[in-house]
């Protein structure tokens, strides 16, 4: 995929440096991520995020605040306040060259800054937060110890992550003034919190007092055994797939003239449309919910939802597990959970044994079904067989008859 390198004029003049990691198709929206204290466009956990967006379609900007990494500018002369001007610049930029970010991100103080940004950057239909603390002043305690030096010389050198920084006094005063519940409170955007419940560096309770603070729409993701700057590469793989599957319920990325059929299918129906994003992006409306197809990005799709084969197996690995679920709640077998794996292939009709047809290709579904229970050998059994009687597999097992007719 994709990343443009460029810079633009900060909040006090100098240049910050950015990057934009974009889709390989048409970008179906665009989101801004602010990084968290010190840290910088690159660190890992927004370098991976960015990427994972983009896989889903999502155009993502990350950027250096003034005095951080390849930024010009002091940073001893940045302030909370500096940070949040930086990120209404740089979402103005984005609207003038691309377009405004629908998508507002924030990892650690990174995100206490995009929830005080929010109300001035219009256009931003969502907002993500991840290990965000509730009162920016929160970073103040890796140097709390300096602070009445600091106080009383006006700036001081102190050690972050084993690096110098020059903190004024000018920072501490302009991060103590600001109120961010009542930012929050007054937010009027869907709100997503991800926070791990074992953060030792911005505990799990900042966490709490955003989400009490928030108005719904409203939504909290544990982090469980994640670290504070998500180190480990599947727990930023995981906040990106999560933030691209919530974000799309709020995202203009179904032109609505051209789904009124999607928007309010008919009862019992299902209606499928293409959204114009891209090539081969499709809109799944069904009752109240609305899900992404597409395809991988090798056959000319955004990859920013799962395949029709992805949604066939998911049917029947549904249906299966419902079924057993079903059974065994009702026959008091203590199945504890079930997880079952599907995988297509079109295999030589004359190596399946079982098969009535014997030349040429036929479909092949393979299915795996785990048992989590205290269960004997003929509950597992019994189970076993149940699976094979769920509706969407007699349905597949069955004759079908599709009758297709056009719409004038």
């Amino acid at each position: 995929m994709p990343t443009e390198k460029f810079q633009f004029p900060g909040s006090d003049g100098q240049m910050l440096a950015a990057s934009l990691d974009l889709p390989d198709g048409a970008p179906v929206a665009y989101a801004l991520f602010a990084h968290c204290f010190t840290c910088g466009q690159n660190v890992l956990a927004a370098k991976r995020i960015a990427e994972g967006l983009a896989k889903h379609g999502i155009a993502t900007l990350r950027f250096d605040f003034t005095g951080i990494g390849a930024s010009e500018g002091e940073f001893a002369n940045t302030t909370f306040s500096s940070n949040i001007a930086d990120l209404v610049l740089v979402a103005d930029h984005l609207r003038k060259t691309q377009r405004a970010p629908s998508i507002l991100i924030g990892h650690s103080l990174g995100g206490a800054a995009i929830l005080a940004a929010a109300s001035l950057i219009p256009e931003a239909k969502c907002v993500a937060t991840v290990a965000a603390p509730s009162d920016p002043s929160h970073v103040t305690h890796w140097f709390k110890d300096q602070i009445p030096e600091i106080l009383e010389k006006g700036e001081l050198e102190v050690s972050l992550a084993g690096r110098p920084f020059r903190i004024k006094r000018a920072f501490l005063d302009d991060i103590a003034e600001h109120r961010l519940m009542e930012s929050v409170a007054k937010l009027h955007k869907p709100l997503l919190i991800f926070h791990s419940p074992t953060d030792d560096t911005v505990g799990i309770d900042n966490a709490t007092r955003l989400f009490v603070a928030a108005k719904h729409p409203k939504s909290f993701i544990s982090l469980t055994g994640a670290d504070h700057l998500l180190t480990q590469r599947r727990d930023a793989v995981y906040v990106a797939d999560m933030i691209a599957a919530w974000a799309m319920r709020f995202l203009d990325a179904v032109p609505a003239a051209d789904t009124a059929a999607a928007e309010s299918p008919p009862a019992g129906a299902v209606v499928v449309s293409e959204t114009g994003a891209s090539k081969l992006q499709n809109v799944i409306a069904a009752g109240k919910h609305r899900i992404l197809a597409d395809e991988p990005l090798d056959v000319g799709g955004m990859d920013s939802g799962p395949g029709p084969y992805d949604f066939l197996l998911g049917a029947l690995g549904a249906c299966t597990s419902m079924t057993m679920r079903l059974y065994a709640e009702r026959k008091s077998i203590p199945l504890v959970r079930t997880t079952v794996t599907l995988k297509h292939s079109r295999v030589h009709a004359k190596d399946c044994e079982e098969c009535e047809t014997k030349e040429g290709m036929i479909s092949r579904i393979e299915r795996t079904i785990a048992m989590e229970g205290d269960l004997d050998a003929e509950q597992r059994k019994k189970l076993m067989e149940i699976a094979d009687k769920c509706p969407v597999h007699r349905t597949l097992t069955s004759e079908i008859a599709i009758v297709t007719q056009a719409v004038e």
